[in-house]
């Protein structure tokens, strides 16, 4: 059987939020995110190394009075604009302009 979702249903899917739950400093929170923040968020503690409880709870410590859910959007988001900041910084190098090679032409002969 094939999937006869539509791409307005398959956006819609993508946009409710899964609910997953985190011990973090001894009590368990749970945290609603859209399916890309959590994929976002997987590969970010992958890259860095950590799990996603290690990540939750740094923001969770740094977050003050903003909700869980909200601090790790936010979060995800300065990641990936870090990332492609530094990502413009080391790819785009100031260079030396350079000067075509004079090629002879009728005038020159």
């Amino acid at each position: 059987m094939t999937d006869a979702r539509t791409p307005i249903d398959a956006a819609r899917a993508a946009a409710r939020p899964v609910k997953r739950s985190f011990s973090l400093s001894g009590h368990r929170t749970s945290i609603s995110l859209e399916a890309a923040f959590w994929e976002a968020l997987r590969e970010a503690a992958a890259a860095d190394g950590v799990s996603m409880t290690a990540v939750v709870g740094q923001i969770d410590k740094a977050r003050g009075d903003a909700g869980l859910s909200g601090a790790v959007r936010v979060w995800v988001l300065e990641y990936y604009r870090r990332r492609a900041s530094e990502a413009v910084k080391t790819s785009v190098q100031p260079s030396e302009p350079t000067v075509p090679e004079r090629t002879p032409n009728a005038i020159d002969r």
